[in-house]
C-alpha cells in the first residue's frame, strides 16, 4: 500500500471513530428533561411487560433490531425480531395485547412499518420508537419515543447508514441494561441462558470436569528423593508435581520454575532434599467449584497450577492452564 493511501485509509477510520463516538456522547448528553422522561417510560413499559418484546425493522435499522432483540433475550426479557414486511402478510399475528413493540426507523417514515403500527396500536400492545427524527409518523404514534438522531454519518458521502445506526443500537443496549437491572438479573440468569460454546463452558463448567484425574496426577511421597520427583514430573508431562505427607495429604508442590530456581543457587542437585525443594502449603481449590473460579484464582495468584482437594486436604487431582484450554473455558 502506498504511503498516500495508507494515510488516507488511516484518516477515514479515524475520522469514523470519532464521528460515532461524539454522536453517542450528544446522544448521552441529550438525555435530559422529555429525553430522559421518555427512556424512563420505555423502560418501564418493557419491565411491565407481561407478554414479549418484538423489536422490528427494516434495512440496516433491521440488523440493529436483530442484535437489540437478541440481547434483550440473553439478558432475561423474552424478546424477538419480526420483519416489517412479513408482519403486514401473517406474521403480526405474532404480536398481543400484553406485549411491547420497539420500532427502528431513522427516518421515522418507513412505509413498512407505519403500515403495521397502527394494527399494533389497535391490538393493545404499547409502543417504543427509535427514530432520529422526533416530528416523523413513527415518533408521534409511540407511547414512549427515543430520539436517536445524529448530526452526520460516518460515511464520508453522508449516505451509508453509519452512525446513526450505531446511536440505534447503543440506544438498545441503554434499554437492555437498564431493564436487565430493573428485573434483578444475575449472573446466575445469564449462565442459565448461555449454556452453550466457551462461554456456557467457562460459566457452567465445574473444577471436576477439566481437572486431571488422580491417577493422571504427578504425585510423589515426601519421603522420597528429588531424582523421583522429577521423574513422576517428566512422566505427568504437568510442570509439576505434588507432595503428599505421611497421611497422603498434600504437603507442597514442586514445579519446572522450583527447579530451576533451585539449579541457580545450587549445581548439585544431590544433596537437596526433597521436603526443601518443596513450595509447601500450594494453591488448593475443591472440586465443585466453577472452572471460572478456578481462572480467577490462578489470574489472582499469578499461577499456572491449583492442586485439588477434598475438605480433609486429600489430593483429588490437579488443573493447569493447559487443562483449562483444552476444555476450552479460556
Amino acid at each position: 500500500m502506498i504511503a498516500k493511501t495508507r494515510e488516507r485509509t488511516l484518516k477515514l477510520a479515524r475520522d469514523t471513530l470519532t464521528i460515532e463516538a461524539a454522536a453517542l456522547q450528544t446522544m448521552r448528553d441529550r438525555l435530559e428533561g422529555a429525553n430522559a422522561d421518555a427512556l424512563i417510560l420505555a423502560v418501564e413499559l418493557l419491565h411491565h411487560c407481561k407478554g414479549r418484546i418484538v423489536v422490528s425493522g427494516i434495512g440496516k435499522s433491521g440488523h440493529i433490531a436483530r442484535k437489540i432483540a437478541a440481547t434483550f433475550a440473553s439478558t432475561g426479557s423474552p424478546a424477538f425480531f419480526v420483519h416489517p414486511a412479513e408482519a403486514s402478510h401473517g406474521d403480526l399475528g405474532m404480536v398481543t395485547r400484553d406485549d411491547v413493540f420497539v420500532a427502528l426507523s431513522n427516518s421515522g417514515e418507513t412505509e413498512e412499518l407505519l403500515t403495521i403500527v397502527p394494527i399494533v396500536k389497535r391490538t393493545g400492545a404499547k409502543l417504543i420508537a427509535l427514530t432520529g427524527a422526533p416530528n416523523s409518523s413513527l415518533a408521534k404514534l409511540a407511547d414512549a419515543h427515543l430520539d436517536t438522531s445524529v448530526e452526520k454519518e460516518a460515511c464520508p458521502l453522508n449516505l451509508a447508514p453509519t452512525t446513526s445506526t450505531t446511536a440505534a443500537l447503543a440506544m438498545g443496549d441503554a434499554l437492555a441494561v437498564s431493564l436487565l437491572d430493573a428485573r434483578g438479573f444475575q449472573a446466575e440468569d445469564f449462565i442459565r441462558s448461555h449454556p452453550g460454546g466457551r462461554l456456557g463452558r467457562k460459566l457452567l463448567a465445574h473444577v471436576s470436569e477439566v481437572m486431571r484425574s488422580f491417577d493422571n496426577t504427578p504425585k510423589i511421597s515426601i519421603q522420597a528423593s528429588l531424582q523421583d520427583a522429577l521423574l513422576e514430573m517428566t512422566s505427568k508431562r504437568m510442570g509439576m508435581v505434588v507432595i503428599l505427607d505421611e497421611q497422603q495429604k498434600v504437603f507442597g508442590i514442586l514445579t519446572d520454575g522450583d527447579l530451576r530456581r533451585l539449579l541457580e543457587k545450587n549445581t548439585n542437585l544431590g544433596s537437596v532434599t526433597l521436603r526443601n525443594a518443596t513450595t509447601p502449603s500450594p494453591r488448593t481449590i475443591p472440586p465443585e467449584l466453577l472452572a471460572e473460579e478456578a481462572i480467577e484464582m490462578m489470574e489472582k495468584h499469578r499461577i499456572n497450577h491449583l492442586v485439588v482437594t477434598n475438605t480433609e486436604g486429600h489430593l483429588l487431582g490437579a488443573l493447569n492452564l493447559h487443562d483449562l484450554f483444552a476444555a476450552k473455558v479460556i
